[in-house]
């Protein structure tokens, strides 16, 4: 492993060759933004028009959920496969791919006739969530000599908030004009539109200097999945496996499963808790923005630690607190703010921490373990209210723990100097 890490450092010299002008730079982090909002608005939209789907093929909520469930096995099947391909095609073009495949997602679930072709179609989601992936690296190695890099891609980072804000929004209106399978459809048009003008992008320095560098050394072994566990960064790829396995635990039982924590462990209302929800994903994207910039200012992984160490302390203080509504409201706007907000800081973190050769592979492998958590955590929630136990302590135990697991894991992961750039 050290003779790779002693490459990245020459490729990182070798980028320069590279560089960017200004405004391509700008063009590229404006179209990492829309497609991450895209891709979000495909991710959740299948969510948010679930009800309705069982609706129209008469399934039972076991079925739903049976089948929500499956989709998701799906999404963790197909984004395994595109750590490599990210590595050995290129950043912009791996974007194409990603943000066509969430166009594929949506426009063919309006087509859907089950619940077998529901999952096979729904899968392909898999390109729009590892769309996250791609954005990281691509804003890292474009941004590679700057000092407020953090800060770009924590703009970027916040296009899940606002995909999530404008799925919603927009089913609100279009389903009761055009039914189901037309939101899908529709929602399949803007991601086509980024993946054409996504070709006029140039391709990141990194990944140029790097093919240059394979160009004229054939005979230099070729990275494989190995490379992560050798035993330099063995630590290291196990650790960021982990975090983000936990982390999505979080996501899934107190943000996707946000409505039914407040209203069943909190009182709160089903109408209140959209309203809570709708603020608290505004202030998420503050949160995005913050993260980004103070990871700018004291290092990302300390960012991490720091921010996922408050968001225990809140996620715990919102559930074991008070239920009055002044009080939880505040609580899980700040809950969202420290669960989601460094994630900007991380993401970027996982680019940082792996050499260029093996960088997409590396972020992949930690990435596809979100589906993973997200299906473990709403699995244990779902047997431990089957058991008897109250909600709040079943949210505590699946949504606050896991934060604080992932705060300990990150002590295990590499601690890397960041002002040096890709």
């Amino acid at each position: 492993m050290v003779t790779i890490y002693q490459e990245a450092n020459s490729q990182a010299i070798r980028a320069d060759e590279f560089d960017l002008s200004k405004s391509s730079s700008t063009r590229i982090t404006i179209t990492c933004f829309v497609a991450w909002v895209l891709s979000v608005y495909d991710f959740t939209l299948f969510g948010t028009l679930l009800p309705e789907i069982s609706k129209s093929f008469n399934w039972s909520v076991s079925r739903s959920t049976e089948v929500a469930t499956w989709v998701t096995v799906g999404t963790f099947i197909v984004s395994v496969g595109l750590g490599p391909f990210l590595d050995r095609y290129g950043r912009r073009t791996m974007l194409i791919v990603t943000v066509l495949g969430a166009a594929f997602s949506s426009g063919a679930t309006g087509l859907a006739m089950g619940a077998v072709s529901v999952v096979l179609i729904r899968a392909f989601s898999g390109f729009g969530y590892s769309e996250e992936v791609v954005n990281s690296m691509y804003i890292n190695e474009v941004y590679r000599n700057s000092s407020r890099r953090g800060l770009v891609y924590g703009f970027v980072q916040g296009g899940w908030p606002v995909g999530a804000l404008i799925a919603a929004g927009l089913t609100a209106i279009l389903l009761p004009i055009v039914g189901w399978r037309w939101c899908f459809v529709i929602a399949m048009v803007p991601s086509v539109c980024v993946a054409v003008s996504a070709r006029k992008l140039p391709e990141s320095p990194v990944f140029l200097a790097l093919r240059a560098s394979e160009q004229n050394a054939a005979s230099r072994p070729k990275a494989s999945l190995r490379d992560l566990f050798t035993p330099g960064i063995r630590l290291h790829s196990v650790c960021t496996l982990l975090v983000w396995f936990c982390n999505w635990m979080t996501v899934q039982v107190l943000l996707v499963l946000g409505t039914t924590v407040l209203t069943v462990g909190k009182g709160v209302s089903f109408e209140n808790s959209l309203i809570v929800l709708v603020s608290g994903n505004a202030i998420g994207y503050l949160g995005f923005i913050v993260h980004g910039w103070l990871g700018d200012r004291i290092g990302r992984r300390l960012t991490v630690i720091v921010g996922w160490s408050c968001a225990f302390v809140v996620t715990a203080c919102m559930l074991l607190g008070p239920k009055h509504a002044t009080f939880v409201y505040a609580m899980y706007a700040l809950s969202l703010f420290f669960v989601s907000g460094p994630v900007a800081a991380l993401m970027f973190y996982f680019g940082e921490s792996y050499p260029p050769q093996i960088r997409g592979m590396g972020m992949n492998f930690a990435h596809i373990m979100g589906p993973v958590g997200a299906i473990a955590g709403a699995g244990l929630l779902s047997v431990l209210l089957s058991s008897g136990m109250p909600m709040i302590h079943a949210a505590f135990i699946t949504g606050s723990l896991p934060m604080l697991c992932a705060v300990l894991l990150m002590f295990g992961t590499r601690k890397i100097d960041q002002s040096i750039g890709s």
